[in-house]
C-alpha cells in the first residue's frame, strides 16, 4: 500500500471518528429538568422533558416512586429548592426504568397529578393531609374522599374562605355550558361532548365551593337538558347572584391552540378569535343547521340596554384572577383575559365571566378534559381565582 493509500485511509478514519462522536454527543443531549415550587395550598414537582413521558407511580410511606419507562439516554438538572413539604429528589436505575424518588416531610399527604405535551412535562402536586381528619375519613369511600380531601388539602384558603363568608356576597351561580340533545357544543376528535365536561367540572366547582365558603351555589343546569341563555341568566338574577361563571370548552380550527382563557362582556370583541367564539356560543344551533350571519347591531342594542354595563370592572377583575390561576395550573403562555358579546352574560346583574377552560378541538386537551383529576384541578384552580378575587374585592 503506497503512503497516497495510507493517507486516504488515516483520513477516512478520522472522519469516522469525528461523526461516531459527534453522533455520541447528539444521542447524549436529551435532558430532563426537575423543579419544585411550592404554592400556597400545595407542593408542585415538575419534571421537564426533551422526549416523551411514559410514567407509572408508587406511594410508599413518606416518598413517592416516580417509575419513567424510556430508552433514551438523557441528563439531569436539578434546581437547588426549599420546599415545606418536598424533602429530597433521587435518582436510580432499575433495568430500562429510571426511578425518580420524591420523599416528603410527612406520611400523611395526598398528591394529584397532569400532563402537558409541549414541551413534555408531568406535574405532580403534593399536599399536607392532617392527622385528625385522616382518622375521620374511616368509612368514607370514592367521590366522598376525593371532595373531602379537596377542602383539607387548602388549610390556608380554608380560614381566609371562612373569614370572608361574612362580607355581603352570599350566592354564587354556576353556569354549566350547553346541555340537552340539540346543544352539545363542541366535539373533541374522540367523541368528547362540551356539555358532558362543562357539567362535571361545574359539579365539582359546586362542591369545593360549598365545602370552604358559607355560599349558596346554584347551578342554572344538574343534568343533561337544554336551557336558553336568556334563562340561565335569569337563574343568575332571580337567585339574586353575586357572581356568574360560565365554564365552556374552547374550539378552534387551528389544532395547535391550547390553554385557557376567561372572556367579560363588551359589545366589541378583542379580535377575531373572540368574535367567531362568541358566535360559536351565542348561536349554536344554527351553525348547525347551516345559518350565515350575524345581527351584531341586534347584540349591541342588547348590551348597551342591560344592568351588566355596571359590573364590567368587577367582571374583568374576575376574569383576570381566574385566568392567572389557569396558566399557573396549565403552565400556558398567558393569552389575557378578553372580552367578546357573549349573550350568556347580557342582563346578569352582578359580576360575570366566562371560562373556556381548554380546547376540546386539541387532542392531548381533549384527553385530559375527560380525565376526572384534571377536571378536579381545574375547579380548584378556577375556585383559587374566586377566592383571590373576594380577597382583593373586599378591599375595595
Amino acid at each position: 500500500m503506497g503512503s497516497k493509500e495510507k493517507r486516504t485511509l488515516f483520513i477516512a478514519g478520522i472522519i469516522l471518528i469525528l461523526f461516531l462522536s459527534v453522533f455520541s454527543v447528539s444521542q447524549s443531549q436529551h435532558l430532563l429538568k426537575l423543579y419544585v415550587e411550592d404554592n400556597p395550598n400545595f407542593s408542585r414537582v415538575i419534571i421537564e422533558a426533551s422526549f416523551p413521558l411514559s410514567f407509572d407511580f408508587e406511594k410508599r410511606s413518606s416518598f413517592l416512586k416516580v417509575r419513567i419507562v424510556t430508552d433514551v439516554a438523557f441528563r439531569i438538572q436539578r434546581e437547588p429548592f426549599y420546599s415545606r413539604l418536598i424533602k429530597s429528589l433521587g435518582w436510580s436505575k432499575e433495568r430500562h426504568d429510571y426511578i425518580l424518588t420524591i420523599r416528603t416531610k410527612s406520611r400523611n399527604f395526598n398528591y394529584d397529578y397532569f400532563t402537558i405535551t409541549s414541551p413534555p412535562r408531568l406535574v405532580i402536586d403534593f399536599s399536607q393531609v392532617e392527622e385528625k381528619t385522616r382518622d375521620s375519613r374511616a368509612g368514607l369511600k370514592g367521590k366522598e374522599i376525593s371532595e373531602r380531601e379537596d377542602a383539607l388539602s387548602s388549610t390556608s384558603a380554608l380560614s381566609r374562605s371562612r373569614s370572608l363568608s361574612s362580607q355581603r356576597m352570599k350566592t354564587v351561580v354556576i353556569d354549566p355550558g350547553h346541555g340537552g340533545p340539540l346543544e352539545p357544543g363542541a366535539t373533541g376528535r374522540y367523541g368528547t361532548l362540551e356539555k358532558d365536561i362543562t357539567l362535571a367540572i361545574s359539579l365539582r366547582l359546586k362542591t369545593i365551593i360549598e365545602q370552604n365558603f358559607g355560599f349558596r351555589v346554584v347551578l342554572t343546569r344538574e343534568k343533561d337538558v337544554s336551557i336558553s341563555l336568556e334563562n340561565r341568566a335569569a337563574m343568575a338574577n332571580n337567585n339574586k347572584a353575586d357572581l356568574f361563571i360560565s365554564i365552556h370548552m374552547n374550539s378552534s380550527y387551528r389544532k395547535d391552540a391550547h390553554g385557557p382563557e376567561t372572556f367579560f362582556l363588551s359589545s366589541e370583541a378583542t379580535d377575531d378569535e373572540a368574535r367567531r367564539l362568541a358566535y360559536l356560543e351565542n348561536y349554536p344551533t344554527e351553525i348547525e343547521e347551516g345559518i350565515v350571519g350575524e345581527n351584531e347591531d341586534e347584540i349591541a342594542m342588547i348590551l348597551w340596554d342591560m344592568a351588566q354595563s355596571a359590573y364590567l370592572i368587577q367582571s374583568s377583575l374576575l376574569a383576570e384572577s381566574i385566568q392567572k390561576e389557569l396558566n399557573s395550573l396549565l403552565r400556558t403562555r398567558n393569552r389575557g383575559i378578553k372580552q367578546a358579546p357573549f349573550k350568556v352574560l347580557t342582563g346578569v346583574a352582578c359580576p360575570a365571566v366566562l371560562v373556556e377552560v381548554a380546547f376540546i378541538s386539541n387532542s392531548n386537551e381533549e384527553r385530559n378534559l375527560r380525565r376526572e383529576w384534571f377536571q378536579k384541578e381545574i375547579a380548584k384552580a378556577i375556585y383559587q381565582g374566586l377566592v383571590n378575587y373576594i380577597e382583593l374585592y373586599s378591599q375595595e
